[in-house]
């Protein structure tokens, strides 16, 4: 809004120089930007990511099955999952159990849980991939759309940032370039200006 005014402003005022509506413009064309180019270049980046991730959500939950394995004790050394694949955020807790394969033979790991019973023969639910070993909880559709949203806000953030730096670095140059022409100026003007009779 106070880049609309300042061109208003300085529209018909004797007072106003070029570089002064020169300035003004450029606030006005920076502020159409951040209005209506962030966000669409923020949606515009959104959409695709989440686009990209609901595939990848797809992919996972046709590649991935949720197995039925049998707990055998608990695990010695921890075990690190992504806590970021899904909303469900209670505690997993490692143990190794045993499972069979998608070709019947047996196989042991160990796996996260969240299951609350985790005592030994107790029967749990783990992921696994089509050969039948350990895999990451696939990703759900929630946490990817919350991924998108993100990137989306990021880039808008981002597209904000170059905007108001490009619209700046510009008023900076122009500033610069009024300094070296009062500069110029002043030393044509001579040493005396403004000394009536100096030199005489």
């Amino acid at each position: 809004m106070r880049a609309l005014t300042g061109v208003w402003r300085w529209r018909r005022n004797p007072l106003c120089r070029a570089t002064d509506r020169r300035e003004a413009w450029v606030a006005l064309v920076a502020l159409l930007l951040l209005v209506l180019a962030a966000p669409a270049l923020g949606w515009c980046c959104g959409a695709r990511v989440d686009d990209a991730l609901q595939d990848a959500v797809r992919a996972q939950h046709a590649d991935r099955r949720l197995t039925t394995a049998v707990v055998v004790r608990h695990a010695a050394r921890p075990f690190v999952s992504d806590p970021e694949s899904s909303p469900d955020r209670r505690a997993q807790t490692p143990v190794v159990a045993r499972w069979h394969a998608p070709d019947g033979t047996v196989r042991s790991a160990t796996v996260t849980t969240s299951s609350r019973d985790t005592s030994v023969g107790a029967r749990v639910g783990i992921w696994t991939d089509p050969a039948g070993d350990p895999a990451p909880r696939p990703l759900d559709a929630p946490t990817a759309h919350t991924h998108a949203v993100l990137a989306g806000f990021g880039a808008a953030m981002l597209c904000v940032l170059v905007v108001e730096g490009g619209r700046r670095l510009i008023v900076w140059r122009m500033v610069q370039r009024r300094y070296e022409r009062l500069d110029r100026a002043w030393a044509r003007a001579g040493p005396d200006w403004g000394r009536t009779g100096t030199g005489n």
